[in-house]
């Protein structure tokens, strides 16, 4: 009776602002896709998080290279192909995100993330300085010091079989982003533990009502018990950057930053500067850059670092070429410089390889802002949702070839100037590219540094074993299992 009742209510809605015109729809139904139902339109699975993961990869197989999905009012259109991908990001009339990311902003807000035109722009231009070539190298010397602590884990808990890299990697690149943009020493943090699990049962939130998709009606959503668990788990995320909000910001008070350079201010003295000198940021805006940063900037890497383990231990020759350059190259292994990562050629490309194989973020989405016609001869309508699967992108066989073997040599130069500039985005393309891809490069590297410096990788779990599920990262639904043997 509920979802009937929901239904009736839906279609009031539809009678009242109209569904995009005739025009929109006869362009989406052109597209393929799996066939709809009457009103729900595709929206018909109830699946888990694991099983929606794999069937967009399943869709996406079977109408190469692009599909839509529609449910209510909404359309959605996935698509690979790279020409349609560089129409998109390229053009700032598409630079609105879609209408799924708002979902999101009961967590993060209007922040970098989610904003669009002017404020994305003010905010972009406000956050750029936080990632000066000079405050890189304060980032990587937090980077090399956490990468110390990482190691030692494992030194103490390599006597086993195996370690589950997950939990380890995911603190590594937490107490990373603390200290580093928000300057707070965060191991003896007492809520970590909590707020990593938060982060995770957020996804799980996020992708049950993205699937659902009349749990975007508020009185349907508020009347579920979904709505009163997601209200637990934001409680504990916003508990979480506002404390480190406050300890810093009264840090900041209590010193005199009026003579210092702003580019050497990390992220959140830059946006506590900001709001001081009566830029357009206040409380509530900090509140949601923090957010969207302690999540991007630790999640994301994490599982980034995760899946790079995962591939290097299965390639010991790799691994033994990686452990040569390091040596060779950093007078002090255990404190790489920006200037010996430019060195370190190979590493920077196995990287690459790894966030091909297994990019962090499968998917991105935009609003487009005025129609596009794609490669394969369809009209894509303004106003329609199109999601970019990167993923899907990086394993297309039309691009590359053997696309599941692993093989940094995909990324010399010669070989990069063969393939369209839009067949690689691991941390998007265009003006709303990644904003942190340096810092999570830089931290890639630092971890891979420390770790092959010290210990030869076994392969326990293999790349075609591992599991995902559906969430805004690329997020295991597996353990991922290595053993390491300590270097003589």
């Amino acid at each position: 009776m509920l979802f009937l009742f929901g239904v009736v209510i839906i279609l009031i809605i539809l009678l009242r602002i109209g569904n995009g015109g005739d025009s929109f729809w006869k362009h989406i139904m052109a597209i393929p896709g799996p066939r709809g139902l009457p009103i729900i339109g595709t929206a018909y699975y109830f699946d888990s998080s694991e099983e929606v993961f794999n069937r967009e990869r399943r869709l996406m197989k079977e109408y190469y290279p692009i599909y839509k999905r529609y449910a209510f009012n909404t359309a959605l259109v996935n698509i690979i192909q790279p020409d349609d991908i560089h129409m998109v990001l390229s053009n700032s009339k598409q630079n609105g995100k879609s209408k799924f990311y708002e979902l999101l902003q009961d967590w993060i807000g209007l922040g970098i993330l989610t904003s669009k035109d002017e404020m994305w722009h003010k905010r972009r231009k406000l956050l750029t300085p936080a990632f000066h070539f000079k405050i890189l190298e304060k980032f990587l010397e937090t980077f090399n010091k956490e990468t110390g602590e990482l190691v030692d884990y494992i030194k103490k808990e390599c006597h086993r079989p195996y370690i589950d890299v997950v939990k380890p990697v995911t603190n590594f690149t937490l107490m990373s982003i603390g200290e580093s943009s928000f300057g707070k020493d965060l191991r003896n943090e007492p809520d970590c533990d909590q707020y990593l699990q938060a982060v995770h049962d957020y996804g799980e939130h996020f992708i049950h009502r993205l699937s659902r998709p009349w749990l975007f009606v508020p009185f349907l959503y508020n009347l579920t018990s979904l709505k009163n668990e997601h209200d637990k788990t934001l409680k504990i995320l916003h508990n979480f950057s506002e404390k480190l909000i406050k300890e810093r910001e009264k840090n900041y008070q209590n010193k005199n930053l009026d003579d210092i350079n702003k580019k050497h201010l990390i992220l959140l003295d830059l946006m506590l500067e900001a709001k001081y000198n009566g830029a357009q940021i206040d409380d509530g805006g900090i509140k949601d850059e923090v957010n969207g940063f302690v999540f991007g900037g630790h999640d994301t890497t994490g599982v980034g670092l995760c899946h790079c383990l995962l591939l290097l231990a299965n390639e010991p020759n790799i691994q033994e070429e990686i452990y040569q350059e390091i040596v060779s190259i950093c007078q002090n292994p255990n404190s790489p410089t920006l200037s010996n990562f430019a060195d370190m050629r190979f590493l920077d490309r196995c990287v690459k390889e790894c966030l091909r194989i297994f990019p962090s973020i499968p998917a991105i989405s935009r609003l487009l802002g005025e129609e596009i016609k794609t490669k394969s001869g369809f009209t894509i309508p303004k106003g329609a949702n199109v999601r970019i699967l990167i993923f899907d992108l990086h394993r297309d066989s039309n691009i590359w070839e053997r696309a599941e073997s692993f093989d940094p040599d995909r990324f010399l130069p010669e070989n990069v100037a063969k393939r369209h500039p839009y067949s690689y985005i691991p941390f998007s393309a265009g003006s709303r590219n990644c904003i942190g891809q340096k810092y999570a490069t830089i931290e890639l590297k630092a971890a891979l540094c420390g770790i092959i410096k010290n210990f030869k990788m076994i392969a326990i779990t293999k790349p075609d074993e591992m599991r995902h599920k559906a969430d805004i990262v690329l997020r295991p639904a597996c353990e991922i299992r290595i053993k390491f043997v300590p270097r003589m």
